[in-house]
């Protein structure tokens, strides 16, 4: 049998890029892991059944905690995570793709790095002289030589969007097919638990509303929080955690919730139960919409990035034109408007299904491993 091993980044958080390995673990279940940071308590319970390899950066109990602060260390550390296997699947937005191989690598894009290709996404409101922004602005040159010499020693490329694989043939000159990402079967199926601090909470009102989202500052949730300041009559429950995290609490109304570290049984009742996804990021895959979806609830989200993969407008939500809090004030009024289908919401999103997402990556993998003669 082909030896095949599965490359990430680091599985230090919860978000939508971990979920996918996961995936791409069910469809190799004898494949190994590595990655530069493991943090079991951090990330998904399942990767405790998985075998999880990291660099020796892992011992390092700062960096497991926010991997950000090893950035200058990073490119070395993952040139040195050699792999011994047929072949690699290399989940990466920035450093999996650079593991080095004994055999053939097969990558699946989730963005060429943000940090250096979009560093105001990723830096948001940093001020001129912030640690990070030195640094970034330092050592970009040698990283983006580095990062394209890796991206061109890769035997393929997916790309995980439409917008990433535009964004993959102007960084690299790599034409990526799309494959999507599907939506876990773990936010979907299974039993339902209350979050308790949240009991009574929705009241009378006929449920909350919804933001599924890692607190970055290019996520744009202080913009949906502005927009529910103004709406005092509706609830607006916000699950995620990050660097902005404790910022947003500040800014929060009392119509406004925040809550991180849920199982899976408790995010399935707050997609369950809500209203609607509120989802204002410039993303790459619009994963969320499609984990509401599967509940039947739609989602208001901004026209831009992956979201025009995966909300079907009019059907499984609506689009506004900004990431500001009155466009998203608006969007929300006119959804409260709409009599929405369920199940038409449900079956869009099951045209994202797991097991289509894992037959064509093993297929992927066989085209690889087996080419033509």
């Amino acid at each position: 049998m082909p030896r095949i091993a599965i490359a990430h980044d680091y599985l230090t958080q919860r978000g939508g890029a971990e979920r996918l390995v996961l995936s791409i673990c069910k469809a190799f279940p004898q494949a190994e892991v590595h990655t530069l940071f493991y943090a079991p308590e951090q990330t998904y319970p399942e990767y405790q059944y998985v075998d999880v390899r990291t660099s020796t950066l892992n011992n390092i109990g700062p960096f497991r905690r926010d991997p950000r602060l090893a950035l200058p260390l990073l490119a070395p550390a993952a040139s040195r995570m050699m792999i011994d296997a047929d072949l690699v699947i290399a989940s990466s937005s920035g450093w999996a793709h650079a593991f080095p191989t004994s055999g053939r690598r097969l990558v699946y894009c989730h963005s060429p790095a943000r940090w250096l290709y979009l560093p105001e996404d990723y830096l948001g409101d940093a001020p001129r002289f912030d640690p990070k922004r030195l640094a970034l602005g330092a050592l970009a040159p040698v990283l983006k030589i580095w990062d394209r010499n890796a991206a061109l020693e890769a035997d393929r490329y997916l790309a995980n969007s439409s917008v990433v694989r535009q964004r993959i043939r102007s960084v690299y000159r790599i034409d990526a097919p799309t494959l999507f990402p599907p939506f876990s079967p773990a936010t979907a199926e299974g039993p339902q638990e209350e979050i308790p601090e949240l009991a009574g909470w929705t009241g009378e009102l006929g449920g909350h509303y919804l933001v599924v989202s890692r607190l970055q500052p290019y996520k744009h949730v202080d913009q949906v929080i502005e927009a529910f300041r103004a709406m005092p009559g509706r609830r607006l429950l916000v699950i995620g955690r990050g660097p902005e995290g404790e910022r947003l609490r500040d800014l929060a109304p009392s119509n406004v919730r925040l809550v991180e570290g849920l199982s899976d049984a408790q995010i399935r009742w707050a997609y369950a139960h809500a209203r609607a996804l509120v989802a204002a990021s410039h993303e790459d895959f619009g994963l969320t919409p499609l984990e509401a979806g599967a509940h039947g609830v739609p989602t208001i989200a901004l026209r831009a990035g992956g979201y025009l993969d995966t909300v079907l407008d009019g059907v499984s939500g609506l689009f506004f034109e900004r990431p500001q809090s009155e466009d998203i004030r608006s969007c929300v009024e006119r959804s409260d408007e709409r009599l929405w289908d369920a199940a038409s919401i449900s079956n869009h999103a099951g045209t994202f299904s797991e097991d289509r997402f894992i037959t064509r990556l093993r297929s992927t993998v066989d085209e690889l491993l087996n080419p033509a003669q």
